[in-house]
């Protein structure tokens, strides 16, 4: 079976979230709750103006420190909470989670030639088997969101998560050697079995390895490098790359050592990049040290773009014209995405898209 996932621009039938029930995400105030749940709340909104939305829900009630223990609270107020955030549009799939990132956590869809809906199923262990991160019900989320779309399962023994791939749907992928290669997720793992793999389950015939991630996702409860805060593709031959422009910034040199890789690559066609800089924001700091804002974990869908805005509306609206010129015919929508950041994550982490079949 030939398998290839698409572009995210290309059509698709819906997109899928989780909504935050515990661990860090949900934090260990009611304040922090409401801050996470309103905030992928916005994100599903968004989402519906263009296309339908599908969120796995918890009725468990899973929360505290780090996801660690389970809350005495009922099934009926767990699905109560969701329902006061959630409009009657968005369609509800009740399963038990740790999390709530579903770019990591739910499958990558692919399509065959004749246009059928497959869904790889990494093994997903907590970005690395990372020491604050529990993933026992995570890992069984990609075979349910399979389940429920009726695609074919694809199978897969790489360790890996959605948000460490970017595609062109013509057979690029980008990724990053702390990620992929990661001896937390993959010890035995080379460039050729990983690049194997990736054109078994993906359709992958140009892998381009950068070397690492932004600073911050590199840190303790970061992801260890994924690639989509550090390049998105709009277009064949078409590369948005995070610019962090202070030198006071230690991404101003990682970002120019990512760019200068991508510069000197090719995709599956054989051409040379045409990049577009996507500055990052002013703010440099919060309270655990550097961010990682970037513009670049948008999330493309049907005639529009869901865009992060980080409370700068300088800033938020020249990333809202580079990508509006980057996806001509879309519109660009604005989320603020700062809640997300601050657990850890941006709006391309939290949505995973179905490519429409046929």
């Amino acid at each position: 079976m030939t398998w290839r996932m698409p572009a995210e621009t290309a059509s698709q039938e819906r997109v899928w979230m989780a909504f935050p029930s515990g661990g860090y995400t949900l934090g260990d105030t009611a304040a922090e709750a409401e801050e996470a749940r309103s905030t992928w709340a916005a994100v599903a909104h968004a989402v519906l103006e263009f296309e339908p939305v599908t969120m796995v829900v918890d009725p468990g009630g899973n929360t505290g420190n780090l996801g660690n223990t389970r809350s005495t609270r009922s099934i009926a107020e767990a699905r109560a909470e969701a329902a006061r955030h959630l409009s009657a549009e968005v369609d509800v799939i009740e399963a038990p989670l740790d999390d709530a990132w579903m770019r990591d956590i739910g499958p990558t869809f692919v399509l065959d030639p004749a246009g059928r809906l497959g869904a790889v199923d990494w093994i997903f262990n907590g970005w690395g088997g990372q020491d604050w991160a529990s993933w026992g019900r995570d890992a069984g989320i990609a075979a349910l969101v399979t389940r429920a779309t009726g695609a074919v399962p694809v199978s897969s023994l790489l360790v890996n998560e959605g948000g460490g791939i970017q595609v062109d749907g013509e057979g690029t992928v980008i990724v990053t050697e702390t990620v992929q290669l990661d001896p937390g997720r993959n010890p035995h793992a080379t460039r050729a079995r990983v690049e194997a793999e990736l054109a078994r389950t993906i359709g992958a015939t140009q892998v381009i390895w950068l070397p690492r991630g932004l600073t911050r996702d590199q840190a303790r409860f970061g992801t260890r490098g994924h690639v989509d805060i550090v390049a998105a593709i709009p277009a064949p031959g078409t590369l948005l790359v995070h610019a962090q422009n202070d030198p006071a910034h230690p991404d101003y040199a990682v970002s120019r050592e990512l760019r200068a890789v991508l510069a000197a690559s090719t995709d599956a066609a054989g051409r040379p990049w045409t990049i577009i800089d996507l500055p990052a924001p002013a703010r440099l700091t919060d309270a655990e040290g550097f961010v990682d804002y970037s513009y670049v974990n948008h999330l493309v869908v049907n005639g529009g773009v869901i865009a992060c805005g980080f409370g700068e509306p300088r800033a938020d609206a020249a990333a809202r014209s580079i990508l509006e010129d980057a996806y001509p015919g879309r519109k660009v929508v604005t989320v603020d995405a700062r809640p997300l950041f601050a657990r850890g994550g941006g709006i391309h982490c939290i949505t995973q898209q179905q490519p429409a079949t046929g």
